[in-house]
């Protein structure tokens, strides 16, 4: 008769806890369909912190992100949302450059400077000068996948992404965009390199009052709700 097989128990460490999480966002390179599952190690802390009560609560919609989550405290959402925050992994190279010259320097100009006409501020406004994000609520824009970006924007300017969440600023301002601003801002974005010496969300910086007041379903604060 064999002998008793003594039970193997995994080691009670967030990263052992976290690892279904691992399957969609690790680091590998992506490819196809997974590449709509953005990276998140490095993220700002608040950030993630509140897009984990988001699908958790309902306010955002992916559902097995909301299975996951389901009945989680936001302590423990908190120390996920630390652990991914303070993970450091490599940036995935650029993507080649899909936009023509002209949709290039539309996207620059979106980019940087907004279009003030219209109301829409320019990316680096929230999202940092370097585009790197600004701690701890706005999230870097460089090192995602093309498609991604695209998806995210249509999800924006259907509704489909945030619910029950006003104001919604990305909401507001990807209606105004165009299809062709979209695709020339994501190719844009997804093709440039990321300075590792830059990967941390900007710490110091701090929204414009009138961004502030547009934006401010995407900066609760932990033990707020909506």
């Amino acid at each position: 008769m064999a002998a008793d097989i003594p039970p193997v128990y995994a080691p009670d460490t967030m990263a052992e806890r976290v690892k279904a999480c691992v399957i969609c966002h690790g680091p590998e390179d992506k490819a196809g369909r997974d590449a709509y599952y953005p990276r998140i190690a490095g993220k700002p802390e608040g950030y993630l912190f509140n897009q984990l009560r988001n699908f958790r609560d309902g306010r955002r919609h992916y559902r097995p992100m909301a299975l996951l989550l389901e009945g989680l405290p936001d302590q423990y959402l908190r120390e996920m949302a630390l652990y991914f925050a303070s993970l450091q992994q490599a940036f995935p190279p650029p993507e080649p450059m899909t936009a023509s010259p002209a949709e290039v320097a539309l996207a620059r100009k979106l980019i940087t400077k907004g279009d003030s006409v219209r109301k829409i501020p320019a990316c680096v406004e929230c999202h940092g000068k370097d585009l790197m994000g600004t701690a701890p609520f706005i999230p870097g824009l460089l090192g995602l996948p093309r498609v991604y970006i695209i998806a995210q924007f249509g999800n924006w300017q259907h509704g489909a992404l945030m619910r029950g969440q006003t104001p919604d600023c990305m909401s507001e301002i990807a209606k105004q965009l165009t299809t062709g601003e979209i695709s020339a801002i994501a190719a844009w974005l997804a093709a440039q390199p990321v300075d590792e010496s830059l990967k941390k969300a900007d710490s110091g910086a701090t929204l414009p009052p009138e961004l502030a007041r547009r934006c401010s379903s995407v900066v609760l604060q932990p033990g707020e709700s909506q």
